[in-house]
């Protein structure tokens, strides 16, 4: 999840230059954001969550790719780490792998 709209193309550029050849981008709402922009003011965690979310953006992208070989993964890894690495403040956004046991094609005839 990237709160930092400003480096997206940087890293959507990174992967093309790894040789990375895919990704899905999505817009994405946190749920601390959507609690607080709730009509539900009387929440117990609206006043905590108010304070927290002053600076923040409200929405945000999520990036999801399929990536085969762990090397590329580390490759893919290292170019955000790069980008994001030096970012001025904390919470620029976060980054997890899932291992995925099979991928279903759809619609290719082979």
């Amino acid at each position: 999840m990237l709160n930092e709209l400003d480096y997206l193309d940087d890293i959507l550029a990174g992967f093309v230059d790894i040789g990375l050849s895919g990704a899905t981008v999505l817009d994405s709402q946190g749920m601390a954001n959507i609690i607080v922009k709730s009509s539900k003011e009387h929440s117990f965690l609206y006043g905590h969550l108010k304070k927290f979310m002053q600076d923040s953006r409200p929405y945000n992208k999520t990036i999801f790719t399929v990536i085969e070989k762990e090397e590329l993964l580390d490759e893919a890894v290292s170019v955000v780490q790069n980008i994001i690495g030096h970012a001025p403040r904390p919470g620029v956004g976060f980054m997890f792998s899932i291992p995925i046991a099979k991928i279903y094609p759809m619609g290719i005839e082979e």
